[in-house]
C-alpha cells in the first residue's frame, strides 16, 4: 500500500524546511501517518491479511521513534506536528 505521487509531493510541500527537503522527521512523520492510516482502512477491510497488520505495526512503531526523536530535539516542533496531525501523545 504505498502512497501515490500526488500524496505524497503534497505532504512534502506541507511539512518540508526548505525546498530540497525530503527526508526530514517532519516529512517522513507525515508520510508515515498517511501510509497508517490507508493501511489501517484495507486491514479492518481484510481482517485475515496477517502480512499487512504486521507492516502496519512496523510502521506505527517507526512513527514512534521519529515521534521520540523530534520531541527531543525539537519539543515545539513535536507538539505542533501531534496537533496538526491529530495524534495523542
Amino acid at each position: 500500500m504505498a502512497l501515490s505521487k500526488e500524496v505524497k509531493d503534497r505532504l512534502i510541500k506541507q511539512y518540508a524546511q526548505h525546498s530540497t527537503d525530503t527526508g526530514s522527521a517532519e516529512v517522513q512523520i507525515a508520510t508515515l501517518c498517511e501510509g497508517i492510516s490507508e493501511l489501517t482502512k484495507h486491514c479492518q477491510a481484510n481482517p485475515q491479511d496477517f502480512s499487512s497488520k504486521r507492516g502496519l505495526l512496523k510502521m506505527v512503531c517507526q512513527r514512534r521513534k521519529f515521534l521520540d526523536y523530534l520531541s527531543k530535539e525539537n519539543h515545539p516542533k513535536y507538539k505542533e506536528m501531534i496537533q496538526q496531525l491529530g495524534l495523542r501523545k
